[in-house]
């Protein structure tokens, strides 16, 4: 088997090629950086401007399925202009792929597997989602996300399968926001924010990276939450990482109004609840590693 990837150097792609050597599955990946252009067993790279819809068509010769991962990051603050840049970025990395194999008469791409996010699923203490609830966030994450998976939905106009997976907060020690969250925690500085009581739905890299390799595998179609099977909420996680760290936590929570001065409306990525459900992914015959957050961040930290 050979997939292409799209973001394969980012946190997420680094661990989803390991995955795939480690099942003897070759990739192809897209840079927008032409000295990241690497050729090797097993992992040859290709040149893509989506800004331009530009793509080098050889990526697509002998891929089996596409990964994307491909977007600017979340974790910046939101100016108006970077908000723009959020959304364009993931909805032409669609069209450029989709662009690029529809030229391509004779390729053997049979799945496209498209990351999403849980910013879909509307703020709430109290909701348990799973993959049927149909109406958007009305946030900005709600709007690009379903603007996201609508692009990808495209791709079944060419015959693909199309997968979309909502993710949750990664859980990596050297990427992503468990490191920000656990610094001012190994110094003895550890807080909640606000009073702790939203929902934070989860994930290890590991299980999450695994996850995109098993739906190919599986050939499953549809949407799948990026989730462990135990969400916690923000004061059980505050207190795990201490836990992990063998720190104190003493501090009070920091309130919104301080974190919405500081960050803007990126605050809404720390205060907002979703408690999301991952039955659906079970139910597939997919079994997590890391179920509970207290041995993953052990783990991990």
């Amino acid at each position: 088997m050979k997939i292409l990837i799209t973001g394969a150097t980012g946190l997420v792609g680094k661990e989803i090629v390991k995955r795939c050597h480690e099942q003897d599955i070759s990739v192809h990946y897209l840079t927008t950086s032409k000295d990241k252009i690497k050729t090797e067993t097993h992992y040859k790279g290709f040149y893509w401007d989506p800004k331009i819809n530009q793509i080098d068509t050889k990526c697509f010769e002998g891929v089996d399925a596409i990964i994307n991962l491909a977007g600017a990051p979340i974790a910046k603050r939101w100016s108006k202009t970077y908000k723009q840049e959020i959304l364009n970025s993931r909805i032409q990395a669609l069209h450029c792929l989709k662009n690029g194999l529809s030229v391509i008469k004779d390729h053997h791409v049979k799945h496209i597997v498209s990351a999403s996010a849980i910013g879909f699923y509307p703020h709430s203490f109290t909701n348990y989602y799973d993959e049927s609830w149909s109406s958007a966030s009305p946030t900005f994450l709600g709007e690009v996300t379903s603007a996201w998976e609508n692009a990808v939905d495209e791709f079944k106009e060419l015959g693909l399968f199309v997968s979309k997976i909502r993710i949750g907060l990664v859980l990596d020690k050297n990427e992503g926001a468990l490191p920000q969250m656990a610094k001012p925690t190994s110094f003895g500085l550890g807080a909640a924010f606000g009073k702790g009581e939203q929902w934070q739905s989860w994930i290890h890299v590991y299980d999450l990276s695994q996850m995109f390799v098993f739906l190919i595998q599986n050939e499953l179609d549809g949407i799948y939450n990026g989730v462990a099977p135990n969400p916690v909420t923000n004061i059980e996680l505050t207190k795990a990482i201490a836990k992990a760290l063998r720190k104190p936590l003493f501090l009070p929570g920091i309130p919104k109004v301080v974190l919405k001065c500081i960050l803007g409306d990126m605050h809404i990525l720390l205060y907002e609840s979703q408690r999301v459900c991952s039955n659906k992914i079970r139910e597939s015959g997919f079994n997590f590693t890391y179920p509970n957050v207290q041995p993953a961040l052990d783990e991990i930290l």
